[in-house]
């Protein structure tokens, strides 16, 4: 008997045979995932009324603090503006090490592209990266799950006849071909992304590595494929954002295990991952030296998150800083879940594995590099949704889910969110769209056609999936805006002002005459690479102990447990670190008399600070400047000016109609030494904390060690991007000091750079001839691990082209001895 098919029923069902052909083969999939995924991001900031969307910003935490002055520090590398090269920032904390930083914040592909934007409007520029990588990710994500596991020709049979049967299959195909788009889309959309990783856009390098990684070692290394672009791509990954790709590393190693068991799969994919982190050793050898000689941070204990906290995250629309943001398209663990209705454990398993590793300590530090992290102890939470997303697809790559298995999929996700009843997280928006993504499920069978009876129920079901994801995500972004302003840290955005301030920095700007310092107040941590100059403020995860130490010692505050350093605005500190201009109270002003970038001290040992900054500053200038208040009245001699030491106080003090306002607290913050003002009347007490102490600076004995120190200073002093060259004056001796964190991987001369309390010396007899009468000192500047990153990098090169030639000579065998391989032409 022959069934006759409605014109209109069949001219839909030949255009989704059409789109899913288009969709999977012309790479339409993976366009298709990047614009649902652009598209809810910028719904929900619009709903927001976030930047660039509405009045509310989007500067919270590390993004501000540290992400935008990065990124505008690369800018001005990439438009030759910078004060220093890849290997030496001159700008931030008097000269630290760059390469760190670089492989830590800055080397992901993406990251160049800021140049292209006027450097007024980086935060539009990073705003566009952080939707391009999100993109990245959602259309790697497409393009790689048909891929990793390709879907299977329905092999159920029809009680109608071949006619029907035949339609049936066309129509599931079709929907085998669009469906990675959607999953896709789900994962660059997960909770992980657009509430954790949109402000720590470095993350996102990691949300990309996942299905690359997969793509190496599911695909390429299973089916011995392009045993040279693996390791390039290992490389890339690692370099881009070394700590998310070793956990997508990790990630990607469950899944091989799961789709490929076999040891010999296993062994080429680990000899892949270690081919290329060799090839990326360069940046990562030094990002790790760098890590060993940061300031320590806080040392935290792991705290498992609640059941129904977890619960609660499971949903959308909602945010926590200290639970996992588990958030993914509902239809995704639906579909998961139906797995377990079919009998088909590998891929639940996983998830389960993946899942609780979250909880346990052991393996929450294996995902972590064995650390804790300061912030959020959820940083994997992205890995999680990958493997979620990638069996999702497992459970639709041999045929959709049949309606028994569907029910129970919902059923037991719709049981376990009911878990969350308990949780504060979960909201009414979370509970409302979470209830309509488990309906959009039943979808899916109108989608493919079976209970279709009109064309347009078909269309109508096919738009609902994605318009559910989109609600969902767009609700998660929204909410996450919203909250992230009222828990986080909030800098205000840059506006014209800093753009007259930038300006007014340039015009002053003498650099390496003398340094130029952007003052305080600060809006972040890395004012200097920001707004310019040469100053002493830097924020990093390798912020330098000896920095942290010296400038604790000498007066300076910090934040963030001393790894977010402060401008300390300091006469002596200025004079000692060649601040020749500062910006103070709306304005640019000049410091004075200050010593050169380098100095040269009289023969004896090294200083040794004590506790007191004040007594410390006259060490390290060597000379006697500051006085007790008298005995008598408490108050400074008139003339002299008021500073105040006061590390843990919080509040004010005042010196007259002066106030000026501190922040201390120990260890998380302390407050730096600051200055009251001039003592202008006799016997004018300050008002100051108890446990304060005041010292009386005379600046008249300052001009005079200033002067000292400029008279025996070298008589030519020439910077570059990797250190420093000066020309003593005849006859000297003693030490030479430099104006700069004795930081690991200095020299001078050929030989290791000594310490000078804290700075960088060397003896003055060391230096090298330069004509009968004169002598030159050198110092340079490398990264610790450089050679060695290089080193590696050209063995695991080394060892990639012997691979890659004997795969090739392989692989040529194998053609020529394929039965009729001599009958080809």
């Amino acid at each position: 008997m022959k069934i006759r098919i409605p014109r209109s029923e069949a001219r839909v069902r030949s255009l989704g045979r059409s789109l899913g052909r288009s969709l999977g083969r012309a790479g339409l999939a993976p366009l298709f995932a990047g614009l649902l995924t652009v598209l809810a991001v910028c719904a929900g900031d619009a709903v927001a009324t976030t930047w660039p969307f509405g009045r509310h910003h989007r500067s919270v935490n590390d993004l501000a603090n540290q992400f935008l002055p990065f990124h505008a520090h690369l800018w001005d590398l990439l438009h030759g503006r910078a004060d220093g090269g890849l290997l030496l920032n001159w700008q931030s904390g008097w000269g630290t090490s760059f390469l760190p930083d670089l492989g830590t914040y800055l080397t992901s592909p993406f990251a160049p592209l800021v140049a292209l934007a006027p450097r007024a409007d980086l935060e539009y520029a990073l705003y566009a990266v952080t939707l391009l990588k999100m993109a990245t990710a959602s259309a790697a994500m497409a393009h790689v799950l048909p891929r990793l596991l390709p879907p299977k020709a329905p092999t159920g049979t029809d009680t109608n006849t071949g006619t029907a049967t035949a339609t049936a299959t066309a129509t599931n195909t079709g929907w085998q071909r669009w469906a990675p788009a959607l999953l896709g889309a789900a994962y660059g959309l997960c909770g992980w992304s657009i509430l954790e990783a949109v402000y720590n856009p470095m993350w996102l390098d990691g949300l990309i590595a996942f299905p690359l990684l997969c793509l190496v070692g599911g695909v390429w290394v299973r089916e011995r494929r392009r045993p040279l672009l693996g390791p390039l791509v290992v490389a890339l990954c690692w370099t881009a954002n070394f700590y998310t790709a070793y956990m997508a590393t990790l990630g990607a190693a469950l899944v091989l295990l799961v789709t490929a068991p076999h040891w010999r799969v296993v062994l080429r994919g680990t000899a892949t991952v270690l081919l290329g982190i060799g090839l990326a050793a360069p940046v990562l050898v030094p990002v790790f030296l760098g890590t060993r000689s940061a300031y320590p941070g806080l040392v935290k204990d792991f705290a498992p998150a609640g059941g129904a906290d977890l619960a609660a995250r499971l949903m959308p629309a909602t945010y926590g800083f200290s639970t996992p943001a588990l958030f993914v398209a509902t239809l995704v663990p639906v579909l998961v879940a139906s797995l377990v209705f079919r009998r088909r454990w590998r891929w639940p398993c996983l998830v389960a594995g993946v899942a609780l590793s979250l909880q346990w300590e052991p393996t929450h530090l294996v995902w972590h590099v064995f650390t804790t992290p300061n912030g959020s102890p959820y940083r994997q939470t992205f890995v999680l949704a990958g493997v979620l997303v990638i069996a999702a697809w497992a459970a639709l790559a041999d045929g959709l889910p049949d309606r028994r298995s569907l029910l129970g999929g919902t059923t037991l996700i719709g049981a376990l969110a009911l878990a969350a009843l308990g949780s504060g997280e979960a909201t009414v928006w979370g509970w409302a769209l979470f209830a309509a993504g488990l309906l959009s499920v039943f979808a899916l069978p109108y989608a493919r056609g079976e209970a279709a009876s009109r064309p347009s129920v078909r269309v109508a079901a096919l738009a609902l999936l994605p318009a559910v994801l989109v609600a969902q995500a767009a609700a998660t972004t929204a909410w996450g805006n919203k909250e992230r302003l009222g828990r986080l840290d909030d800098y205000r955005p840059w506006t014209a002002a800093d753009s007259r301030r930038a300006a007014a920095l340039a015009d002053a700007d003498g650099w390496p005459a003398y340094r130029t310092d952007s003052g305080r107040p600060q809006v972040t941590g890395n004012e200097p690479m920001s707004v310019g100059g040469q100053g002493g403020a830097y924020y990093s995860s390798l912020t330098p102990d000896v920095l942290t130490r010296t400038m604790a010692a000498l007066g300076g505050g910090w934040t963030s447990r001393g790894r977010n350093l402060q401008s300390l605005d300091n006469p002596v500190t200025d004079a000692l670190f060649a601040v020749g201009a500062r910006w103070r109270d709306g304005a640019v002003v000049r410091t004075g008399p200050v010593a050169p970038l380098l100095t040269v001290r009289p023969p004896g040992p090294a200083p040794r600070f004590g506790a007191s900054p004040f007594r410390n500053q006259e060490l390290l200038l060597g000379a006697r400047v500051y006085e007790p208040p008298a005995r008598a009245t408490g108050a400074c001699r008139v003339g002299t000016e008021v500073f105040l030491w006061a590390p843990q106080f919080t509040g004010t003090a005042r010196l007259g109609t002066r106030t000026v306002e501190l922040r201390g607290g120990l260890p998380k913050r302390r407050a730096a030494l600051t200055s009251l003002g001039v003592q202008r009347i006799p016997g004018l007490r300050a008002l100051i904390p108890a446990r304060g102490q005041v010292a009386c600076l005379d600046r008249t004995r300052l001009r005079t060690a200033v002067a000292a120190l400029r008279a025996a200073a070298p008589t030519a002093i020439e910077v570059t991007g990797t250190g420093v060259r000066a020309t003593l004056r005849p006859g000297t001796t003693g030490t030479v000091v430099l104006s700069a964190p004795r930081i690991p991987g200095w020299t001078c001369d050929g030989r290791p750079a000594g310490s000078y309390a804290g700075l960088v010396a060397t003896p003055a007899t060391s230096a090298a001839p330069a004509t009968p009468t004169a002598r030159t000192v050198t110092c340079s500047f490398r990264p610790p691990g450089l050679r060695a990153g290089l080193g590696t990098a050209g063995a695991a090169l080394l060892l990639l082209t012997a691979w890659v030639t004997a795969s090739s000579r392989r692989g040529r065998s194998r053609r020529k001895n394929r039965p009729g391989a001599a009958a080809t032409p």
